[in-house]
This record gives structure tokens, sequence and C-alpha cells, in this order.
């Protein structure tokens, strides 16, 4: 069985509130910036429905491509500094935030702590993230799987 080398990191950066487009565009300005990784590839914007508490306006998503040698704890730092730069409140889970950067995949590694899950735990249950994902990588695996698997599947559900 050959395990897919990925080489890459893939983040998911999420906005409802204020002005969501550019609430994106800046958190992928900062990543742009930094020295540490470069960006291979950015997707559309997805407009979607609030997963988990429904009760809020629709957010902004999209899945972008990096290359970096940072560890995973040193991503996620980087990822809640933007959070933190743009303001980010967190005020209950999956409620309304101006900007959300989350680790989606990073390399081969697996990880499983109170602080980080890698790849993401929900990746596999969120249209959102699966269709930009798919969008800017079409060979990534999960658990062996494409992606668009785990879209028809969640696609036929609905």
């Amino acid at each position: 069985m050959h395990m897919h080398l990925n080489k890459y990191s893939y983040l998911g950066i999420g906005s409802n509130l204020a002005n969501r487009k550019r609430n994106i565009q800046k958190a992928t300005a900062i990543l742009k910036k930094h020295k540490k990784l470069k960006i291979l590839k950015v997707s559309s914007i997805y407009d979607t429905a609030p997963w988990g508490y429904v009760n809020q306006k629709n957010f902004y998503n999209i899945a972008i491509k990096i290359e970096t040698n940072l560890k995973p704890k040193q991503l996620l730092k980087v990822c809640r500094e933007i959070e933190k730069r743009m303001s980010r409140k967190r005020k209950f889970k999956w409620g309304p935030r101006v900007i959300d950067v989350d680790i989606l995949i990073h390399k081969n590694t697996k990880i499983n702590t109170k602080e980080l899950t890698i790849p993401h735990k929900y990746i596999k249950q969120r249209l959102f993230v699966l269709f930009p994902l798919s969008e800017i990588d079409k060979n990534i695996r999960l658990g062996g799987q494409t992606l668009d698997y785990f879209i028809d599947r969640l696609s036929k559900e609905t």
C-alpha cells in the first residue's frame, strides 16, 4: 500500500462578520508576508451556510495550499496570531467570527491532542472545506479516499 506522500499543508479560512471578502483577503495577505511559508494556491471563495450553530450569517470560505517547514504547533501559532491581529473573539463554539484560520492538512502529519487535530477532524463532514480543497488539489487523499469520494457521499445525504 503506497502512502500518498504529501509535502504540502492546507489551511482553511472562513469569515461571517463585517466584510467577509475583505477579511479573507486580509488574512491571506498576512500569510503571504510570512517569511516561513509560501502560498502556492488559493481557492475561489465559497459562500456557505453556517455549520453547527445555524442561526447566523453565511460564511465565506477558502482553502489555501502552502509550502512550509514550520512544525504543526508553529503553524498553529501563525494561524492564532492572524486571528488575534484581526480581533477574533471566541464567544462560543461554532459561533459567528471575523476570521477563522484552520490547519486542515499538514503534510502527512497525524496529531490528535486537545489543542490540535490534524487532519482537521471535520474535513470529511464539511462540503465548505472539501470543495475549496478539491479545487486547489485533486490529489489529496484522506484515509486513502479522494476528496470527491467524501463530496459525493455528503451530497447524497442532503
